[in-house]
């Protein structure tokens, strides 16, 4: 977490000096933090009505809020820079939940904020999308799939207008785009918590790492976040053209189809900014 913090604030601190016209003075007299724990002005709150449901809010318009919940084994689940956040719990059990504000001048962490949370939510997960990716309780294992395994599109897509074009090769005739082996798999499932396992295999060998945490799955800005360790399943040499494996786009859903996208933003080739797809299908049954 705290080089998450530090990068957060870092940024902070270049933008301030890139429109500073005596940054060296800027950066050396920064304010010295008189924040304290105490002093913090945050609050999170259960809906009476529903507690699965909490909100999240910074009443410090002067400090950049970070909030980072766990479940009572630690794991984290999510984590936010709004100054107020909607957040859902939808199982039963004992979470946490931390808040830190940033300042010029440095952090400081509030008390952490225990939440109960006495029974399943079950309506949220009616969408039938949670059906298709994780299988519920029982879990759901997705593989590449070899027929077309990568594309390109816009950042934009599939969005009706923008940048918005799309390029799903088939692998037959475009065997370049990865070698043909064994990538890993990729696991969800829903059994008392959004839980998740990526087995990545390695470019150059097939030696395979399995990380385990857990996920967010936003179906309203169509986003998955994986957290804990794990990061997408991916294949071919990709991986250094992409700064963020974690927070990811959800490009297609279907029983039998998923295509998950990472931002190309640090291409090694020169090529300029897009939407890498990479398309699953699910694992069969052995």
């Amino acid at each position: 977490m705290k080089r998450i913090l530090y990068i957060i604030f870092a940024a902070v601190t270049i933008s301030s000096l890139l429109f500073s016209c005596e940054a060296v003075e800027d950066r050396e007299t920064l304010p010295a933090v008189t924040l304290t724990p105490s002093t913090l002005k945050f609050s999170v709150t259960q809906n009476p009505s529903n507690k699965n449901q909490i909100t999240l809010k910074s009443d410090d318009p002067t400090v950049i809020p970070y909030w980072k919940y766990v479940d009572a084994s630690g794991n984290e689940l999510g984590h936010s820079n709004k100054s107020s956040d909607n957040v859902v719990l939808p199982f039963a059990g004992k979470y946490t939940v931390y808040f830190t504000a940033l300042t010029r001048g440095g952090s400081v962490d509030g008390a952490p904020v225990t939440v109960t949370v006495d029974e399943n939510d079950e309506t949220y997960f009616k969408d039938p999308k949670w059906e298709m990716l994780t299988n519920g309780v029982a879990g759901k294992t997705w593989i590449l799939d070899m027929d077309s395994p990568v594309g390109w599109a816009g950042l934009d897509y599939p969005g009706a207008s923008g940048d918005n074009w799309n390029w799903f090769p088939d692998y037959a005739g475009n065997s370049w785009v990865m070698a043909n082996k064994n990538w890993g798999e990729m696991s969800f499932n829903l059994n008392g918590g959004y839980n998740t396992s990526v087995t990545q295999t390695a470019i150059s060998s097939n030696v395979q790492t399995t990380k385990k945490g857990t996920y967010g799955l936003d179906l309203i800005n169509n986003k998955i976040t994986f957290n804990g360790g794990p990061e997408m399943l991916y294949g071919g040499d990709y991986y250094l053209d992409c700064s963020n494996w974690i927070t990811v786009k959800l490009v297609e859903l279907t029983p039998t189809s998923l295509r998950l996208a990472v931002i190309r933003d640090k291409s090694r080739t020169g090529e300029g900014v897009c939407l890498i797809v990479f398309h699953y299908k699910p694992k069969p049954n052995l």
